[in-house]
């Protein structure tokens, strides 16, 4: 089973993350935390990486119904969807499938709640 959707857009790195963002929006998530890759890599190690931003999706009913079917679900939360241009105007995105993720942790509850995010991931995914 694979671990992540994927879709790959020609486009500008902004305008996908904008697309990727309306896109989760229209399925009830924010995005709780962006981690800029290349800018923190050019930071911290004075390396060049490309585009490479992490956006931390929640969907707050979502993590909610998680957290009462299984109290340390947190550290899988928030939904991890990257958005990387490996090659100019190429722009990846890739969603965390939580229903892979999910499957280490025997709850059926959780399991239930782990495949309407999946779902709704996969939605934002192909509409891209």
């Amino acid at each position: 089973m694979e671990y992540f959707f994927t879709k790959t857009l020609t486009d500008s790195f902004e305008n996908a993350i904008q697309k990727v963002t309306e896109g989760l929006k229209g399925e009830g998530f924010g995005i709780l935390t962006e981690i800029d890759l290349k800018a923190t890599f050019k930071k911290k190690l004075d390396v060049d990486f490309y585009n490479y931003r992490i956006l931390g999706a929640c969907n707050p009913s979502f993590a909610y119904k998680a957290l009462l079917e299984e109290d340390k679900i947190g550290t899988m939360l928030p939904c991890n969807v990257i958005v990387q241009e490996k090659v100019p105007g190429q722009i990846e995105v890739s969603a965390v499938d939580p229903a892979a993720s999910m499957m280490a942790v025997e709850n059926k509850g959780l399991a239930e709640v782990a495949s309407e995010v999946r779902s709704r991931l996969q939605r934002v995914i192909a509409k891209l």
